[in-house]
């Protein structure tokens, strides 16, 4: 009876957010609050929610500080000089934009965090995106999925959750993975490839002139019809003399070759969104910035101190000594405000979901049940099932509980056909491409939150190519014979 209701639970929530006929933060506290209810466990609700507020409290802490932090760095201009490059190549191409989106994303994702990559990914292609009319849910399935197959480093999370559970060791698992993970990344770009390609065929191939030229002509058709000088009239109602005409029409054609011969002269400035005068910048402390940030990163990967901890003391010194003047600091803090409490607020409703599934005994009845799904004639297969199951048990389950709670059970029937636990925990690293589009990670409302997507636009077009990476990875540890 558990697992119908689980399955129904989430089926219920995922259908109101794709048909918008629910916001998230309110899907992912009403359903799971109304299926307590339903399976008679409706008075421990506050005993659930409160520990899978307690669960989450460090991520959402996390994220927090994580948006000041990174939010600081751009307004300062740590990331401008990356920015201008991929944005060079991409210039006004739909194709390289997208192409552009997965590299950046890809390579900001060598931080091991989700939420820093789609904010610097978001702050430097959504201004592209929003020019060209792009379609914006391409920007966040891409930056998601490029972000997936990354997450699997050593210190993204998955890779040392399953060395933990299963006790062998994050190298072997990890780099006898590498070739099929890069077969997964190079796939992501391929796909980045097909989708670009679909937008240019939409929008027509296009140069940064003619998108610099159409929005100089729309602000001059938009000045004009407001009644400039262009549509005075003489004291008798008649139209002005033909010299008043000739006059003003070679005033505002002056104006339009200035105007145009100065945004020639800043293309990448206007395209980036990255104003290169804002007076937030602070170029004198550039290295003192870019040692800040390597160094928090080291942190984060030597476990010096837990990331919380550290996003924010490095949040607090970064605020410190960029901004000295109390004013500044708070203006800087007010700027990224609705970052932080949109991103917040979805962590909090989500651990209601989390909480309600854990508790209630949900989640392990649902993982019971597929595990005993698996026909016996499987069990020499274990490592391909547990790369399969690794696909929707990751998406409708947060990491933990599917490191923690199902893969040594996946790995125990494995054992007893032969399977090694290596083989099983490199398998279970299969569906991180999709598992980053999951409601249950924070990460994900960051990327929708700032791309000013709706969450269910994300999962409809995100999910099927997701999947489709998640199994490119699997078919390419079978044909070099990792899995």
């Amino acid at each position: 009876m558990l697992t119908i209701l689980g399955f129904a639970m989430i089926a219920t929530f995922l259908v109101l957010i794709m048909m918008k006929k629910m916001s998230p933060i309110a899907a992912l506290v009403l359903i799971p609050a109304l299926f307590c209810v339903f399976v008679g466990k409706g008075a421990h609700l506050g005993d659930y929610v409160l520990e899978g507020v307690g669960n989450l409290a460090p991520t959402a802490a996390m994220l927090m500080f994580a948006i000041v932090y990174f939010g600081v760095m751009i307004d300062v201009g740590l990331f401008d000089p990356i920015v201008r490059g991929i944005l060079r190549f991409c210039k006004a191409d739909p194709l390289r934009i997208v192409v552009g989106t997965a590299v950046l994303a890809a390579i900001v994702s060598l931080d091991g965090d989700g939420s820093t990559t789609f904010m610097i990914t978001v702050s430097a292609m959504y201004p592209l995106y929003k020019r060209l009319k792009m379609s914006l849910v391409v920007m966040t399935g891409v930056a998601a999925t490029a972000n997936g197959v990354m997450n699997t480093l050593p210190w993204g999370g998955p890779t040392a959750r399953a060395a933990t559970a299963l006790k062998v060791d994050a190298a072997d698992i990890f780099v006898p993975m590498i070739p099929a993970l890069a077969v997964g990344l190079l796939f992501v770009f391929v796909l980045a490839y097909v989708l670009g390609r679909r937008e240019r065929k939409r929008l027509g191939v296009l140069t940064l002139d003619d998108v610099l030229e159409t929005e100089t002509v729309t602000e001059t058709v938009l000045v004009r019809t407001g009644g400039g000088k262009g549509t005075d009239r003489s004291p008798t109602g008649g139209a002005g003399t033909g010299a008043d005409a000739a006059s003003q029409n070679e005033g505002a054609a002056s104006q339009k070759d200035d105007a145009e011969s100065q945004n020639d002269d800043e293309d990448d400035e206007r395209l980036q969104g990255l104003d290169p005068d804002r007076a937030t910048l602070r170029p004198k402390l550039y290295w003192f910035n870019a040692c800040l940030t390597v160094a928090l990163l080291a942190a984060m990967i030597m476990e010096i101190l837990p990331i919380p901890v550290l996003f924010l003391l490095g949040a607090a010194l970064a605020l410190t000594v960029n901004f000295p003047k109390m004013a500044d600091q708070k203006a800087r803090v007010a700027a990224h405000a609705e970052n932080v409490l949109n991103v917040s607020g979805m962590v909090f409703a989500a651990a209601v979901f989390t909480g309600v599934l854990t508790g209630t005994g949900m989640v392990k009845h649902m993982a019971d049940w597929l595990v005993g799904a698996i026909p016996e004639g499987m069990g020499p297969h274990m490592g391909i099932v547990t790369g399969l199951l690794s696909l929707p048990l990751t998406y409708f389950m947060s990491n933990d509980g599917f490191y923690f709670g199902v893969l040594p059970v996946l790995a125990e029937a494995g054992a007893a056909h032969g399977v090694s636990p290596l083989e099983i925990a490199r398998a279970s690293l299969v569906g991180q491409a999709l598992h980053m589009s999951s409601p249950l990670v924070p990460a994900v409302y960051v990327l929708v939150g700032m791309a000013k997507v709706e969450f269910g636009d994300h999962t409809k077009f995100t999910v099927k190519w997701a999947a489709l990476t998640s199994l490119v990875v699997l078919g390419a540890g079978i044909l070099f014979g990792i899995i």
